[in-house]
């Protein structure tokens, strides 16, 4: 453990003020464009500002209220330019380096890590679903702080891995635009057929071509992260982390698959290639190999406006799904594409794995770091 601790207020400012005009236009991060466990803030919006957490670039950004802050959602300002001011939730605690006695990325890890958040949650009060952390409690918390200089290589170390994944999730995003350019040239522009869909395509309904139903209830057993007893996703509607809930220890389906939410934030659609479990009402299509491959109707279904039914609460039903059109092209055109994109979608995935094995190792590592555990003294800058 580092000699120095001291309370959290003492090097580090806790909601600092800034001044925005009522009616500014201002980035704004809302709550759910966070994604859990991740650093970098992934969209914003142009928005008047009403009220609202306010904060610069460098600022950390720490959910208050529950599950947010139980789903990880933590990050580090990286959308404004230097001097702006954005804002966001009212949700939010911001945490602001103390220049000259903390560094700015070190501050984001403390946040996230044990000495931080665990006591956060604890602190929670509130009505049943609306519980919310108590910002007296988190600013006298009393941490270790490292020197300076130890700050940032601590930093240095956890930032490079974080960088890593930043940078496979970029390279994803181009690989995925990729895929659905090649999608659209082939069977929305039909660039290959010179302009004209061939005659011998068919059309037909998903329920033709597809196994479909829809996620039940979450598996009694189940484990929030994942372990060698429990190694099988299990997804949910959510958007974010691709809809990951948890892990369990037996999956309900193993082929290539396709998935769309039907409740929340219906038509958000992900192509699966690893077993899983669907809960809570998640649409799930496997497809005839025979007529159809998973990633020829996974692009399909990006291209589409998926729209659910009801009055109160809008859902995405089976029944109706079943029936939505869509349009196969001959065998031998299905296999030319499949193998055209299976490359890049694999490429995906080694990214997408490898992001989940560094993640891993920033995890482990941060505890030991920030305790002192593991020296930096021989780290260089």
């Amino acid at each position: 453990m580092y000699k120095r601790q001291a309370y959290l207020f003492k090097y580090i400012d806790i909601n600092p003020k800034e001044l925005l005009a009522k009616g500014a236009l201002a980035k704004k991060i809302s709550m759910d464009k966070l994604q859990p466990f991740c650093r970098d803030v992934p969209e914003y919006e142009i928005a008047k500002f009403s009220g609202g957490t306010r904060f610069r670039n460098g600022d950390t950004i720490m959910a208050r209220i529950t599950p947010c802050l139980e789903n990880g959602k933590t990050a580090m300002v990286n959308i404004l330019e230097p001097g702006e001011v954005g804002f966001g939730s009212t949700e939010f605690i911001v945490f602001r380096a103390k220049e000259g006695y903390t560094d700015p990325n070190f501050v984001y890890y403390l946040v996230k890590s044990s000495f931080v958040r665990d006591p956060a949650i604890k602190s929670m009060v509130g009505s049943s679903g609306r519980q919310r952390v108590q910002t007296d409690v988190v600013q006298n918390l009393i941490v270790p702080f490292p020197s300076l200089l130890e700050q940032r290589k601590i930093a240095s170390i956890l930032k490079s891995l974080d960088d890593k994944i930043a940078l496979n999730t970029a390279i994803n995003d181009n690989l995925e635009q990729q895929t659905q350019a090649i999608f659209k040239s082939w069977f929305v522009n039909f660039e290959p057929f010179n302009g004209i869909m061939p005659y011998n395509w068919a059309a037909c309904t998903l329920g033709d071509i597809t196994e479909m139903g829809a996620g039940g209830d979450k598996p009694k057993e189940s484990s929030p992260v994942k372990t060698l007893s429990h190694p099988y996703p299990i997804y949910s509607n959510g958007i974010n982390n691709h809809g990951l809930y948890g892990y369990t220890n037996e999956p309900k389906i193993k082929d290539e698959s396709v998935t769309v939410s039907a409740r929340g934030t219906i038509g958000y659609v992900c192509l699966r290639h690893h077993p899983y479990v669907p809960i809570v009402r998640l649409v799930t299509l496997i497809p005839d190999v025979n007529v159809v491959s998973a990633k020829y109707l996974y692009l399909y279904l990006c291209q589409l406006h998926i729209a659910g039914t009801g009055t109160t609460q809008q859902q995405l039903t089976v029944p109706d799904f079943r029936k939505t059109e869509i349009v196969v092209p001959d065998k031998t055109i299905m296999s030319a594409f499949t193998e055209a994109v299976t490359p890049i979608f694999e490429q995906i995935w080694v990214n997408e794995d490898e992001n989940i094995k560094l993640a891993e190792i920033r995890d482990s590592l941060l505890p030991k770091l920030m305790s002192g555990e593991l020296d930096v003294s021989s780290v260089e800058l």
